[in-house]
C-alpha cells in the first residue's frame, strides 16, 4: 500500500489532480467557497497526508485560485486542485470551514468523515463519529502540521512552502491578532523545510501578487475574492475582506465595491460588510450595506459615518468582526 500511495503522490504532483480523480472514488478534501490560499493548500496537504496514511484522497476546490494563491502554487510547484462543487455520494473531509453556507451545496448528500478548522464551529452535523481538528490558531496550516506530526509523516518541501505561505496570508504576515506562538514557530519550521530564507519577504510578495489585479478586476469580482456567508439568527449576512499593503490601492474602488455590495444585498442578504485591511497601517476601512447602520455600532463599538468607517487595529474577520455581529444579531 505504501508503494501505491507514493506512486499516486508522485503522479498527482507531477501531472495534476485530474488523473487521480479519474482513477476511482477517493475521499474528497475540500475548502470553503471563494477559496483563499489556506483553503486550497490545506486541501492539498490533507489529501497527501491521508493518502500516505493509506486512505486515497484528492483535493478539490469550490472555485479557481485567486492571484495570491496562483503565485503560491507556481512558486512551490503545486498543482491547483480541480474545481468541483458537487460531492453527493462521496466521502468528504472539510478544511478551513465547518458550516453549510461555505460548504458544497449538496454536502448533506455526502458523508463527512473529518474536518480541520481554525474558525468558530459551524452547524454541520453528522450521523457518525468523525475526525475533528479544531484549534484557536491563525491558520489551518498550523493545525495540519500537528496532523503530520501525529501521523509520523514527513511534510514534502512543496507542501511545506504552500503551508508556510498560507500561515503568512491568514495571519497578515504574523500581524493579525489571531496569530499565536504556535503559528510563529510553525511557519519558521515550514519555511526551513521549504528552503524559504526570508519569511517577511515572502509575505510581502504574497500580498503584492494579490494586489496586482486590483485596478482591472470588477467590483463584483473583488467583493467575492474573499467573501463568506453566515446565517445569523435566521438572517443571511455576508462579510468580505480585502487585504493590501497600502490602502491607496483600494480607495479608488470604494464606489465600485459599495455598488457590488448593494447588488449582492438585493439577492437575499440582510446585510453585506467588507473589510479593506491595510496590513502596514494595521487597521481596516469597514464598508457596510445594511438596513440598520446601528448594527455596526452594536457589533464593533464604533459609530459609522456614511457607508464606511476607518477602524484602527481591526485586522481579523473571524476574531474581531464575526463574534460581534453574532451578538448584535441576537
Amino acid at each position: 500500500m505504501k508503494r501505491f500511495t507514493s506512486w499516486l503522490l508522485s503522479v498527482t504532483l507531477a501531472l495534476g489532480w485530474g488523473l487521480a480523480l479519474a482513477a476511482g472514488e477517493p475521499m474528497l478534501v475540500v475548502g470553503h467557497k471563494n477559496p483563499d490560499t489556506d483553503a486550497i493548500v490545506s486541501a492539498i496537504a490533507v489529501a497527501h497526508l491521508k493518502t500516505q496514511m493509506g486512505t486515497v484522497a484528492v483535493p478539490i476546490a469550490q472555485g479557481q485560485p485567486n492571484p495570491e494563491t496562483r503565485f503560491v502554487l507556481d512558486t512551490f510547484q503545486l498543482a491547483a486542485p480541480p474545481v468541483q462543487t458537487s460531492v453527493a455520494g462521496r466521502q468528504v473531509f472539510l478544511v478551513d470551514h465547518s458550516d453549510y453556507p461555505q460548504a458544497p451545496d449538496d454536502l448533506k448528500k455526502a458523508e463527512v468523515v473529518g474536518l480541520v478548522d481554525h474558525h468558530k464551529l459551524g452547524g454541520i452535523a453528522t450521523d457518525k463519529p468523525i475526525e475533528v481538528w479544531v484549534f484557536p490558531v491563525g491558520c489551518s496550516g498550523t493545525i495540519i502540521t500537528r496532523m503530520y506530526d501525529a501521523a509520523g509523516v514527513p511534510i514534502p518541501k512543496s507542501i511545506a512552502g504552500g503551508m508556510a505561505s498560507a500561515i503568512l496570508s491568514d495571519t497578515q504576515i504574523l500581524k493579525s491578532p489571531t496569530t499565536t506562538a504556535e503559528d510563529r514557530t510553525t511557519v519558521t519550521r515550514l519555511a526551513k523545510l521549504a528552503g524559504i530564507e526570508d519569511i517577511n519577504a515572502l509575505g510581502m510578495k504574497l500580498f503584492e501578487a494579490g494586489n496586482a489585479e486590483l485596478k482591472s478586476v470588477s467590483g463584483k469580482d473583488l467583493l467575492q475574492r474573499d467573501f463568506k456567508t453566515f446565517m445569523m439568527n435566521g438572517k443571511k449576512v455576508g462579510v468580505g475582506q480585502l487585504e493590501v499593503v497600502n490602502l491607496a490601492f483600494l480607495t479608488p474602488r470604494k464606489d465600485d465595491l459599495l455598488k457590488a455590495m448593494s447588488d449582492l444585498k438585493a439577492e437575499g442578504y440582510h446585510s453585506v460588510f467588507l473589510m479593506l485591511t491595510d496590513i502596514m497601517k494595521e487597521g481596516s476601512d469597514f464598508l457596510f450595506v445594511a438596513d440598520d447602520a446601528g448594527i455596526v455600532e452594536a457589533a464593533l463599538g464604533v459609530k459609522p459615518q456614511g457607508s464606511s468607517i476607518w477602524i484602527p487595529g481591526l485586522m481579523s474577520r473571524k476574531k474581531q468582526v464575526i463574534p460581534g455581529l453574532e451578538k448584535a444579531y441576537k
